[in-house]
């Protein structure tokens, strides 16, 4: 890979996602007792200290040791290393696009991380808008892929809006 302007772009939102992740994850681990609940404002925005072993919303954790290795670990590694080969290839993609796949990139890393070294992933924030909206517990490194996963929404629209015209 040769660090051109747009490789560097690319590395440095992956990095930056993770470095997010890793630091947020890190004090809740210090500073919150596993279990516990703090308001940020009132019950609509809430911090908990939850250690997930399964991925999004805990699914996947009653699976045996082997399959839960293939589906949380193997897959993704390798799901993630497509994604980057894909947008470093592809000189096409907008800024947007590479700032979505990378951030995307640098979450899954981040989780899958946590996953080899601690076997689970740390997860501390949940929304609940009085059940008109609410969330199950998350983490950065899950807001960077669901954010991410947004932005490229919007792109692919946007492209689509700008073809027909």
């Amino acid at each position: 890979m040769k660090l051109t302007k747009r490789n560097i772009y690319i590395l440095l939102v992956i990095v930056i996602t993770i470095a997010l992740d890793q630091i947020s994850k890190i004090w809740v681990r210090a500073n919150i007792a596993k279990g516990d609940v703090s308001d940020i404002i009132g019950n609509y925005f809430t911090l908990h200290h939850v250690e997930n072993e399964g991925a999004f919303l805990g699914m996947g954790s009653e699976l045996n040791n082997t399959f839960r290795i293939l589906l949380l670990l193997i897959l993704p590694i390798v799901v993630l290393g497509f994604v980057l080969r894909h947008i470093i290839k592809d000189k096409t993609l907008d800024k947007f696009s590479l700032f979505a796949f990378s951030s995307i990139i640098g979450g899954g890393i981040a989780n899958v991380f946590d996953r080899i070294v601690f076997g689970k992933v740390t997860d501390f924030w949940h929304l609940d808008f009085g059940g008109m909206f609410r969330t199950g517990i998350f983490n950065m490194a899950d807001l960077s892929v669901t954010t991410g996963m947004i932005i490229l929404v919007i792109a692919s629209f946007r492209k689509k809006k700008e073809a027909k015209s």
